[in-house]
């Protein structure tokens, strides 16, 4: 896949376009309808398909007190994207300036100018551009004036019979109350986070249950606080089992100011320090909570890993 940031030139020359544009945070199963149904026409017509995305997500910049914590990061976005056959993707750079642009003139430069739109392909609440005037109506009279149609898609129903589409927004909510089962259902795959393991306190090799603290980074997303099993996938994409922890340890401290990631890799014995981990989770095991000491903590810390290693089996 051709990955062009900001484009100032026609992409694929005198090549037609067929495009869809958004966030894409995720990636999830809803995106992917909307990506497939672009490759779909791409292929009936004998065009290109892209997709137009942006270097973050654009409310970091218009309400950046309020932004949502990522699903995915820039590189995990791209290798989804890759993953789905498009011939390209489009990174615009979303800034102060951007977020100002009007939406007409975002489609023209964008998707006439350097794409040569013919077909836009957009879920039915689709909203874009300054004040998010641009929408379905919008994007279908600028349209008209310069050579493309647009072709609105339902939105993907959510699989857990839960009244309200697959979004970035549902997968978040279930996540922060731990259901990461459901947000795998509407991913469509296991919800993952990436990071480099730092230097923690050792507490856990101290009690038997060594575990490598990736730091996470704070825009990202991460699960409700509790115990969890997975997998850990180390740089040369060996897997290994784990247990992981997400929490703020209030075992060993009264006022932690934010929750960290620990993976108890099970049955592994090696240095895992400085390296770049990838850490999915399969499934919920408990909540987090206060032990009366550590060999109350130890015990239990015995059960999840025991658990883990049954469920990941």
């Amino acid at each position: 896949m051709r990955v062009v940031t900001d484009p100032v030139a026609p992409v694929f020359g005198d090549e037609r376009s067929i495009v869809t544009i958004g966030s894409y945070d995720g990636v999830h199963l809803g995106h992917q309808v909307v990506i497939d149904h672009v490759r779909r026409v791409a292929a009936s017509r004998g065009a290109r398909s892209v997709v137009v995305t942006f270097d973050r997500h654009p409310a970091s910049v218009v309400r950046p007190e309020s932004a949502p914590k990522l699903l995915t990061d820039a590189d995990q976005r791209l290798e989804l994207l890759t993953a789905t056959g498009l011939d390209a993707t489009i990174v615009v750079t979303f800034d102060g300036r951007q977020s100002l642009e009007e939406p007409e003139v975002f489609v023209e430069r964008v998707l006439v100018n350097a794409l040569a739109a013919e077909v836009v392909v957009v879920g039915s609440d689709f909203h874009f551009g300054h004040d998010r005037r641009g929408n379905v109506d919008l994007l279908t009279d600028v349209g008209e004036r310069n050579g493309f149609v647009v072709e609105p898609v339902d939105l993907l129903a959510r699989p857990d019979a839960v009244e309200e589409p697959v979004s970035s927004t549902a997968i978040r909510r279930a996540l922060a109350g731990g259901d990461v089962d459901v947000a795998e259902r509407m991913l469509g795959r296991q919800f993952e986070v990436r990071g480099v393991v730092v230097e923690g306190d050792r507490r856990g090799r101290t009690i038997g249950f060594p575990t490598a603290n990736v730091e996470v980074p704070s825009a990202m997303c991460l699960p409700a606080d509790g115990v969890y099993a997975g997998s850990y996938e180390r740089p040369a994409g060996e897997t290994r089992p784990c247990a992981i922890n997400v929490g703020r340890r209030p075992t060993f401290y009264e006022h932690a100011e934010h929750s960290l990631l620990e993976a108890h890799l099970i049955d592994f014995d090696g240095d895992l320090y400085g390296e770049r981990a990838r850490v999915r989770f399969a499934h919920f095991l408990r909540s987090e909570r206060k032990f009366d000491g550590i060999d109350a903590l130890a015990e239990q810390l015995k059960r999840d890993v025991d658990n883990a290693r049954m469920l990941l089996a």
